[in-house]
């Protein structure tokens, strides 16, 4: 599962998610679809289903309930099937999902993890396959999940407006040309999107030959530890994301430099937020990395460290006026 946090004004567009294969976004979707067992193609194929749940849908319109339309011709007890039905062996995406009811979110996180949905209502039992990747999008700053809603997804990816002024304009001129000329603009990415279809097949073939060292599991699971991580959530998804990325890379060995790229993505929307902390959480499982696998860091900060304690003396020293107490001498 991938949750997107969009902290930008305006959502990318479709045609223009593909100019985020550089970023974190096209890691963690690489994970999502090298781990799906739903998609029989890497999702690459242009038969995928993508199924959209909007903030109005209902319980019944997710899940599924009885056909009315039967039952009132016909006189019979018949099952109409809903959206968790529709995105089964596809991509479910939903939008804004910090504003979504939190019982639907629980509906669609439990069909998700089982891959089954079961119904029962009005006389009705049945349980049918609900297999699909699911990628939520929603801005922190309307609205937070709970914490333990935020656990169930397995990445979470901070999506911001680009400030790289080449990349700016490269973007607008695309999404100008997408909308001049949408088949004509597809049809100029196809052979970027062809190409990446071939890696993820050959990613997902790789897959099952990748095994992440024993000291690189303990390693994961002691950075879980510290950070007071809840349940093993976090350290699966740490460890299946660092053989995703090595497959995509055509690699078979996997490195602590690995897991430090994708760790973050995997943590930080799990630990326990403090509203008045400035730091973010990405950046403290970051920092926390380079604490346990570079000595030279711990060095470097300790000295950055006693620099700033005896800057701030120096300063506090020289604000102090001539002549004035300085109150009563310290034992020693």
């Amino acid at each position: 599962l991938l949750l997107l946090h969009i902290n930008c004004s305006q959502v990318p567009t479709v045609s223009t998610w593909y100019k985020l294969e550089a970023n974190a976004c096209l890691l963690v979707c690489v994970c999502c679809v090298l781990f799906s067992s739903c998609c029989c193609c890497c999702c690459c194929c242009n038969n995928t289903t993508q199924v959209e749940l909007l903030l109005g849908a209902t319980e019944d319109r997710i899940c599924g309930t009885i056909d009315i339309e039967k039952a009132l011709t016909e006189g019979v007890k018949a099952f109409e099937p809903g959206l968790l039905a529709r995105a089964n062996r596809g991509i479910l995406y939903v939008d804004e999902v910090n504003l979504l009811d939190d019982g639907l979110v629980d509906v669609v996180l439990d069909s998700s993890a089982s891959g089954v949905n079961t119904v029962e209502r009005e006389g009705i039992s049945i349980a049918h396959p609900a297999k699909f990747i699911m990628i939520g999008s929603g801005n922190p700053a309307e609205g937070e999940l709970r914490p333990q809603l935020l656990d169930r997804f397995g990445m979470s990816v901070n999506v911001r407006t680009l400030m790289d002024v080449g990349q700016r304009t490269q973007l607008v001129l695309d999404r100008l040309a997408f909308e001049q000329d949408q088949e004509g603009f597809i049809a100029s990415v196809q052979p970027e999107q062809e190409a990446l279809t071939a890696k993820l097949v050959a990613a997902r073939e790789l897959l099952p030959k990748i095994k992440v060292p024993r000291d690189l599991q303990l390693l994961i699971s002691d950075m879980c530890s510290r950070l007071n991580v809840d349940g093993l959530r976090g350290d699966l998804v740490v460890n299946r994301a660092v053989k995703a990325l090595v497959a995509y890379e055509s690699r078979t060995q996997v490195t602590r430099e690995d897991v430090g790229r994708v760790i973050s993505s995997c943590l930080n929307h799990r630990l326990r937020k403090d509203p008045l902390d400035p730091i973010d959480s990405g950046i403290k499982v970051a920092m926390l990395f380079k604490r346990l696998t570079d000595p030279e860091f711990v060095k470097r900060e300790e000295e950055a460290k006693k620099k700033q304690e005896a800057a701030a003396a120096e300063a506090a020293k020289a604000a102090k006026k001539a002549g004035s107490w300085g109150g009563l001498p310290s034992r020693r």
